[in-house]
């Protein structure tokens, strides 16, 4: 679900499967990249803030 409406998980899922990724591999990387976000939103007490690029 997150693959579908995160932008930059998106983003990085969709970058991953046009390099060659199976599916698999560029869900599980879009996993870990939940997964390192929620646990900077709950370490540092803070609302999640997607960074856009300048």
């Amino acid at each position: 679900v997150c693959v579908q409406w995160n932008p930059d998980i998106k983003a990085q899922y969709q970058r991953l499967l046009a390099n060659g990724k199976s599916k698999m591999q560029a869900l599980g990387a879009a996993m870990r990249k939940l997964v390192q976000i929620c646990f900077g939103v709950v370490k540092h007490q803070s609302e999640y803030r997607p960074q856009v690029p300048v």
